[in-house]
């Protein structure tokens, strides 16, 4: 009685194993960004205001990862293992146009999602804003 029971919870529970498995998909690959993009000009100022909205974005959804203070260690990142640049190190977005954090904010990178839809793009600006603000704060 005991095979019959262990053969029908294993067949029971076979596709949801398999499902488990093909959930867990490497992060897609990075797609070279485009020109365009790369030159896009941050239309946002980065005033006091910008940067205090940007902040309160930047807790809801970008914290978990890159840490409250932007060192790039959130629990997300500890958890999952996660090698993440430390925003308060000028050197980290030195090389990187405010047009191109646009771009990967809207369209994802590595494991980060896409940002589409949630945020306007004064929003995502004045999130650009204030992660930027993070590396002058250490230079003070």
């Amino acid at each position: 009685m005991l095979k019959p029971c262990m053969v029908l919870l294993a067949l029971l529970l076979w596709p949801f194993a398999a499902t488990a498995q093909e959930s867990q998909t490497p992060p897609k690959a990075a797609t070279p960004i485009p020109a365009d993009a790369v030159h896009k000009a941050n239309p946002v100022k980065p005033t006091p205001e910008s940067i205090a909205q940007g902040k309160k974005y930047y807790g809801y959804d970008c914290a978990m990862c890159h840490g409250n203070n932007g060192d790039g260690k959130g629990d997300v990142a500890i958890d999952e293992k996660l090698k993440i640049g430390d925003f308060r190190d000028p050197a980290t977005l030195k090389d990187k146009t405010d047009g191109e954090l646009f771009y990967i904010l809207k369209n994802g990178h590595d494991h980060m999602p896409a940002e589409p839809i949630r945020l306007k793009p004064d929003e995502l600006w004045n999130l650009i804003n204030y992660v930027r603000s993070l590396s002058n704060k250490k230079a003070q």
